[in-house]
C-alpha cells in the first residue's frame, strides 16, 4: 500500500523553485497514516518522465501522485506521459470544458482559448476531479496495480485538490493511526543511532528519526522525533509510550541525558 510522489518541472531539478509541495504532502500523508516511501524531483524531459513513473509501477506502488505538468505550456506534458505509459490516447475531457463555460459564464458557442483546451486533456481512460481553486483539474487513472493521480503544480491548487480528492482516498485505503513524540538526547549521531536501532527492532511500528542538523540550536542536545503508526489511536499511543521509556532507559544506561515535553505530541 505505499505512495510514491513526483515532484514534476525542471525548475525544481535546478533549484529555481523550492519545492514547498513535497514537504507538505508528505506531512498531510504521515498523519492521515499512509506509507509515503519515494519522494523524487524530475524535469520536463518525455523520456525521463516516463522511464521513472514505469519504475514506480513496477514496485508495485498503490498510490503514485504527481504535481506539475498540467499547464498550457510545450513543457507541460504529464498527461501526454501518462497516456503513453498505461498505452492510451489524450481527449479532451467535456466534463471540464463544461466546467471552464459555467465558471466563466460562457454560451457553448463562445471559443475556447488553447490553454484552456490543453488543460482540459486527459488520457481516454482517466477520471477527471475538478479543481476547486483553479483551471487545471486532478486527473487520476488506474494502470495495473496502481492508481495514479496528477495534480497541478500551483501550491494552493494542489492543496485545494489534495485536501477535496486525495485526502479520501488515503483515509479510506490505509485508516492507520499516528501518534509522535519529540525527544532530546545529549549524544552525538554515531552514540544514538545504535539505541535508536534497538529501539525499531523491539518495536517495529515505531521509526526514530535523529535531526543533527539541529543539535548546534540549543547548544547541547539533538532532538529525536518518534513516530507510531497502527490500526488504533489507542494502540499508536502504546507502543509510542513504550519506544519512549525504552529508548530513554538505553540513553540513561548510556550515561547521557534524556528529556521529553509531552506537549510535543
Amino acid at each position: 500500500m505505499a505512495i510514491e510522489l513526483f515532484s514534476i518541472g525542471t525548475e525544481l531539478v535546478l533549484g529555481q523553485i523550492q519545492d514547498t509541495n513535497a514537504h507538505w504532502i508528505a506531512q498531510q500523508i504521515l498523519q492521515l497514516g499512509g506509507e509515503l516511501r519515494r519522494v523524487t524531483m524530475l524535469r520536463d524531459n518525455f523520456d525521463e518522465m516516463t522511464e521513472a513513473l514505469d519504475s514506480a509501477v513496477q514496485r508495485d506502488t498503490a498510490l503514485i501522485l504527481t504535481t506539475g505538468g498540467l499547464g498550457p505550456t510545450p513543457d507541460d506534458m504529464t498527461v501526454a506521459v501518462i497516456a503513453s505509459l498505461i498505452g492510451t490516447k489524450v481527449i479532451v475531457s467535456d466534463e471540464t470544458i463544461a466546467e471552464y463555460r459555467k465558471r466563466r459564464e460562457m454560451s457553448d458557442e463562445d471559443p475556447l482559448n488553447e490553454a484552456l483546451t490543453k488543460m482540459a486533456t486527459m488520457p481516454e481512460t482517466a477520471q477527471v476531479l475538478q479543481n476547486p481553486a483553479g483551471w487545471a483539474p486532478c486527473i487520476s487513472v488506474e494502470h495495473q496495480q496502481s492508481t495514479i493521480m496528477m495534480m497541478p503544480g500551483p501550491p494552493r491548487e494542489m492543496k485545494a485538490i489534495f485536501e477535496t480528492h486525495i485526502q479520501p482516498l488515503i483515509v479510506q485505503r490505509y485508516r492507520a493511526e499516528i501518534s509522535t513524540a519529540r525527544v532530546h538526547v545529549n549524544m552525538f549521531e554515531a552514540e544514538v543511532s545504535p539505541l535508536m536501532q534497538k529501539v525499531m527492532e523491539r518495536h517495529p511500528e515505531v521509526y526514530l528519526k535523529a535531526y543533527v542538523s539541529l543539535r548546534e540550536v540549543d547548544g547541547n542536545t539533538m532532538p529525536v522525533d518518534i513516530v507510531s503508526t497502527c490500526e488504533d489511536k489507542e494502540e499508536s499511543e502504546k507502543q509510542l509510550n513504550l519506544a519512549i521509556n525504552f529508548f530513554k532507559e538505553l540513553v540513561l544506561e548510556a550515561g547521557k541525558t534524556f528529556s521529553y515535553d509531552e506537549s510535543s505530541e
